[in-house]
């Protein structure tokens, strides 16, 4: 019986934890789309400048994130979106894009 209710246990706190994985994935995804508009969709840039952030290494981008928002790395406006966020937003962030496919986006079509 104790194995029983073990094993029940344990299938309940698997079944809990989906809904909550899920809803950091989403929530990582959403700090990140703030960088969308200047590195690309998914942070694939278009041609490169500003660079690309998908499939970037999670470490590396968090450093850059975090010298950014504490006025280490000079910039012209990172440091200024950088300061608005916690060290677990940052690494969630950097965990989102390190988590993406790298690639570049593809171009917008042209007007007709």
């Amino acid at each position: 019986m104790r194995r029983v209710t073990t094993l029940l246990a344990v299938i309940a706190a698997g079944a809990l934890a989906q809904p909550a994985a899920a809803a950091d994935a989403q929530y990582a995804r959403s700090l990140a789309a703030t960088c969308f508009a200047c590195h690309g969709t998914d942070g694939r840039s278009v041609n490169g400048v500003p660079p690309s952030l998908a499939g970037q290494n999670r470490d590396y981008l968090l450093k850059q994130m975090q010298e950014f928002r504490d006025g280490k790395r000079p910039a012209t406006i990172m440091h200024q979106h950088a300061k608005g966020y916690t060290n677990e937003q940052l690494e969630l962030i950097a965990g989102y894009f390190a988590s993406v496919t790298p690639g570049r986006a593809a171009p917008a079509p042209a007007a007709r």
